[in-house]
């Protein structure tokens, strides 16, 4: 509990002495990761863009038409998920205060009944990062939602109040039962985190000027029935995983200095026999990393062929960055379109009104708005989910790789230095029992990579029959990316270790700007092994050295 205090503390402080570095316009289409980052984080504030604003406005008044008409809108006249058949009021025609008595009560309820997450919360920063997310899908203009409850994220995001928000607890449709305590707070109730402090909604929104929502209409709907929590997550995964793809070129590079490796696998003559997708910017990359390196000159000793994991680890870097760019790709659709269920379109193309009755009920011509509200599977998120388990997949591979290169720097067949890199006079065991930590961590990504998002069973009567763990499989990545990191630390304990001893064996020798600038980095905080000590240090070291690492 004293650990969870000081860490509050220091988040409060962060955000209460942070200055703005600038402002992220949202309109609902222009989103960057940065962007999103940079909200998250505290360092920039949110405004929402006018036009953007204008379109939530008409796309509320579309809805509050729809039910005037007595329209039958999912989730607004009538129930959700098996209660979609359940009518909840009948305007008919007109807009009473009966009416919208039900409909507000249908909305508390809404935000109470789906507030049914597992914990831990999220960590502050990714749960504003949700929050980012959703304020910006909100404003694609398809939730219908009043702008009230955009300005309550944006009020939420720039004056750092934030709804603990379960981790746990979706199955990738919809993180309905985790998003709406976003809207708990909103009311009101649940609890929040102000300034860092932990207190009730209703304090939250006190200690900050803030009047309760007073939800109606489709409001509920539009906080709850997204996929912003899992999101934040995916966007998380990503950050990691790239970092991981970043080092690996310097990371490899040390690695096969320390080994006395061949360059032959990586060059632009071995790689253009077979052109795969990314391959010949991965071998450039590593070629980069080596540039002045001793290894581009001949050595006597030096084996004609290295072991699989040194010579492949150029196809493996192609595909981890593949899977990233394709990653990226549907990422940057997802936060910067609409995933609502039903869909309010303003102004909407006309196709098959004419020609369908079931179609023509889809449309509402209103006095001052025009448009459609069509049921939808917009919240579906497949293509993040597959996208993230193959990207998973992909960075595993970096890490076996990694493994399989650390045990080899170790054996002295390989490199004709010693056994376990031990130094000379060293009469312990050097590193012959550390393999198991980064075994151990390579065992955990091997299960993390199995892909989740055929899991599952038909819930809610049996209506809801598909998933797609999207929130698994993002935190599955941010999980493998932060295996891989630490498993990368090994390999740099170990090389810099070869490195040393290759030094002592051979005399000084060149090695590249970019390894010496790791291997001079890491002797900073790690010095060279020349008789048996706690390791715990040097690989937290060299792990956190691999993540700041740019």
């Amino acid at each position: 509990m004293a650990k969870t205090r000081i860490i509050a503390a220091a988040v409060a402080l962060a955000f209460a002495g942070s200055a703005y570095a600038g402002v992220v316009t949202l309109d609902g289409h222009h989103l960057t990761m940065d962007q999103a980052w940079e909200v998250a984080n505290g360092q920039s504030t949110v405004e929402i863009a006018p036009s953007a604003r204008q379109n939530l406005i008409l796309s509320h008044k579309l809805v509050m038409e729809a039910a005037a008409q007595g329209k039958p809108v999912y989730g607004l006249t009538t129930g959700v998920g098996l209660n979609k058949d359940k009518k909840l009021f009948d305007a008919n025609g007109k807009l009473t205060k009966e009416v919208l008595d039900a409909s507000r009560a249908f909305n508390y309820n809404a935000f109470r009944a789906h507030s049914a997450g597992i914990g831990p919360m999220m960590p502050e920063n990714l749960a504003r990062l949700s929050m980012v997310i959703r304020l910006n899908t909100m404003l694609a203009g398809q939730s219908g939602a009043q702008v009230r409850v955009a300005d309550l994220y944006r009020e939420f995001l720039n004056k750092h109040i934030t709804p603990e928000i379960p981790s746990r607890g979706t199955i990738g449709e919809a993180d309905i039962l985790l998003a709406s305590h976003v809207g708990s707070v909103m009311i009101g109730e649940w609890r929040a985190r102000v300034d860092g402090r932990l207190m009730s909604g209703a304090e939250a929104l006190k200690a900050k000027g803030i009047t309760p929502l007073v939800p109606e209409g489709k409001d509920a709907l539009a906080v709850l029935s997204n996929s912003s929590v899992a999101m934040a997550y995916a966007l998380d995964g990503y950050k990691k995983a790239l970092q991981v793809t970043k080092t690996t070129p310097v990371v490899f590079g040390l690695s096969l200095e320390g080994l006395n490796g061949n360059v032959a696998p990586f060059l632009p003559q071995t790689v253009a026999v077979r052109p795969f997708p990314g391959l010949d910017k991965a071998a450039e990359s590593l070629r980069l990393s080596l540039k002045g390196s001793y290894l581009w000159q001949p050595a006597k000793d030096r084996p004609l062929q290295d072991p699989l994991s040194y010579r492949t680890t150029v196809y493996a870097l192609a595909e981890a960055n593949n899977a990233l760019a394709d990653l990226k790709k549907v990422i940057d659709v997802q936060i910067n379109a609409g995933d609502d269920n039903p869909a309010t379109i303003l102004n909407a193309k006309q196709d098959y009104r004419s020609e369908s009755k079931q179609v023509a009920n889809y449309f509402i011509d209103g006095k001052e708005v025009n448009g459609a509200i069509i049921p939808s599977a917009n919240f579906e998120v497949l293509p993040v989910a597959l996208a993230l388990q193959r990207a998973s997949l992909a960075v595993a591979h970096l890490s076996h790789n990694a493994v399989q290169r650390t045990i080899h720097l170790s054996d002295e067949h390989f490199t004709g230095l010693t056994r376990f890199l031990t130094a000379p006079g060293n009469k312990g065991h050097a590193f012959g029992a550390i393999q198991k930590a980064f075994m151990g961590m390579h065992v955990d990504t091997m299960a993390l990579a199995q892909p989740v998002s055929l899991y599952g069973m038909p819930v809610a009567g049996d209506i809801e029959d598909t998933f797609t763990q999207l929130l698994q499989a993002g935190q599955r990545l941010g999980q493998i990316a932060e295996n891989t990191r630490y498993v990368y630390g090994l390999e740099l304990l170990h090389g810099a270790q070869a490195i040393d001893l290759r030094r002592q064996k051979s005399g000084n020798f060149a090695m590249s700007s970019d390894t010496a600038k790791l291997y001079n980095a890491f002797r900073k905080v790690s010095p060279y092994v020349d008789r048996d000590r706690q390791f715990t240090d040097d690989i937290e070291n060299a792990a956190k050295l691999i993540g700041s690492w740019n």
